[in-house]
């Protein structure tokens, strides 16, 4: 009978060595991710960071607003013409 409990004893062992080096290993795992998420989020929200894409926002706003404001210019002119046009065909 001594070799019996033995063996179960060393087969508890080894089971809570094994699930041991899991959790510690799980535990790495997560925690690195997790360092490398929050420094990520760190550096998208960092002041430079932010400021080129704002520069970067505001200079693509400079360009959409000169689109629609020469948009707007050459329907002014279409819709001049056209009263323009109207007008000359009434006596």
């Amino acid at each position: 009978m001594p070799t019996a409990d033995c063996a179960a004893v060393a087969s508890s062992v080894f089971k809570r060595l094994f699930w041991l080096a899991v959790g510690v290993g799980l535990g790495f795992g997560v925690s690195f991710w997790l360092m490398r998420f929050v420094r990520s989020t760190v550096e998208r929200y960092a002041p430079e960071q932010l400021s080129s894409d704002f520069a970067s926002a505001i200079k693509g706003l400079g360009s959409d607003l000169r689109d629609a404001v020469a948009e707007g210019r050459e329907a002014m002119r279409e819709r001049e013409a056209q009263l323009r046009r109207e007008l000359e065909r009434k006596p």
